[in-house]
């Protein structure tokens, strides 16, 4: 197996996922294409040598379906013979593409790939790719689906989650996030984001609200109850008859925000580098992705991570950062007790509920996160993983060089 490295990764801010966002008039394609552009005037390597693209979304239809990472290649400049595919699988499909460009590499099948994502959430919404899942009662007979709400408040009420835990985590997550960006942490791989005429049009991340405060979330009414009523509950309950109901804790305070945002990851192994006069930034040690119980959607990290520290031969405590996706806040708080992890080493910039999730470039934008965490501190291993719709997760793991 051959080695693989991470050579560089950018991204562009986060804008809020509404008509009023900076980012709304943006399309796709050109957030898509502007991390592409950006990733390669950083780093002056040959469009020739990349061997494939990968881009994650998650609503690959209207303006982010028909392959949206071709059509970003052609814009961004990438010529007529550099390959590129979209890949959904949920929250995971930007890390799905970086563990996809890995295995190519280690197999031999390439020397150097991107990957990444896009979402613009502003233009393309939750749930506009429809799916057999929410659509056909017949798969539900056999497959009953909960929306991703529920089964974050499921979570909460297997793992005695109060509401305070929840809301006191996004308290700490908006304060963690706003330090970074005051402090210029995010500074190095963001690439603000210029209309027609070259004008910034974003240049930080949009999302945050740093004065949010435990009094403000406890004014916020659950999210989730009102579906919980229309049956989806009564889902729950016939596969966990043990308990009494769902506690409905999750809010739009203590869950992930709804944003537009696009990024990229350089990967390609030594020969690659050394064409490209360019020095690897981690080594990727191990990627994997697994599935859990389906109802219980969110779970999925906890095994995931075992295993892909099982490859390596490497345990819980080898890591010295963490990036559990925030998609709601019981995911990283019942991730810490399972592996009793000290909460300071885990999304120690905030995260999703602070920042927002652009659902298919999540999973890249946090590997970038965790590897200039590492290099600020002078750390060496870090951990990335999401969790997915239907009890799907992935993690990988790198190690600085």
């Amino acid at each position: 197996m051959n080695d693989v490295f991470v050579y560089d990764h950018v991204r562009t801010p986060r804008g809020k996922g509404r008509p009023d966002g900076a980012l709304h008039a943006t399309t796709p394609v050109r957030l898509a294409a502007r991390v592409l552009q950006g990733l390669r005037e950083r780093n002056g390597f040959q469009a020739a040598d990349i061997d494939d693209v990968g881009l994650g979304v998650v609503m690959p239809v209207g303006e982010q379906g028909a392959d949206i990472a071709r059509a970003a290649l052609l814009e961004a400049g990438y010529g007529d013979h550099v390959t590129g595919y979209q890949l959904n699988r949920f929250c995971t499909s930007a890390l799905d593409t970086v563990k996809m460009g890995h295995a190519l590499i280690a197999a031999g099948q390439a020397d150097a790939a991107i990957g990444g994502g896009v979402e613009s959430m502003s233009r393309v919404a939750i749930g506009s790719d429809g799916g057999a899942t929410y659509t056909d009662p017949a798969v539900g007979r056999h497959h009953p689906y909960i929306p991703n709400g529920v089964a974050a408040d499921l979570m909460a009420t297997l793992e005695g989650l109060t509401r305070e835990q929840l809301d006191a985590y996004a308290c700490e997550s908006q304060r963690r996030a706003a330090a970074a960006q005051a402090g210029a942490y995010f500074d190095r791989s963001l690439l603000p984001v210029l209309d027609e005429l070259g004008r910034p049009v974003l240049t930080r991340d949009e999302a945050l609200r740093p004065s949010t405060t435990m009094a403000d979330l406890a004014k916020l009414k659950p999210v989730f109850a009102g579906l919980g009523e229309e049956g989806f509950d009564s889902i729950v309950l016939r596969r966990y008859p043990q308990l009494m109901g769902v506690e409905h804790l999750h809010t739009s305070g203590n869950a992930s925000g709804i944003v537009d945002g696009a990024c990229a990851v350089l990967l390609g192994n030594h020969a690659f580098g050394q064409r490209a006069a360019l020095r690897p930034r981690a080594r990727i040690l191990a990627s994997a992705s697994g599935a859990s119980e389906p109802l219980l959607s969110l779970g999925g990290p906890m095994p995931v991570t075992q295993r892909a520290l099982d490859r390596c031969g490497m345990s819980i405590r080898d890591i010295d950062l963490f990036e559990v996706n925030e998609a709601f806040a019981v995911v990283p708080l019942a991730y810490m007790r399972h592996f009793d992890i000290d909460p300071a080493r885990v999304n120690v910039n905030g995260g999703a509920i602070a920042l927002g999730h652009p659902l298919g470039a999540t999973g890249a934008i946090l590997l970038g996160t965790v590897l200039d965490e590492l290099e600020r501190r002078g750390a060496s291993t870090g951990l990335v993983t999401l969790c997915a719709a239907a009890g799907q997760a992935t993690a990988l793991i790198i190690e600085r060089t």
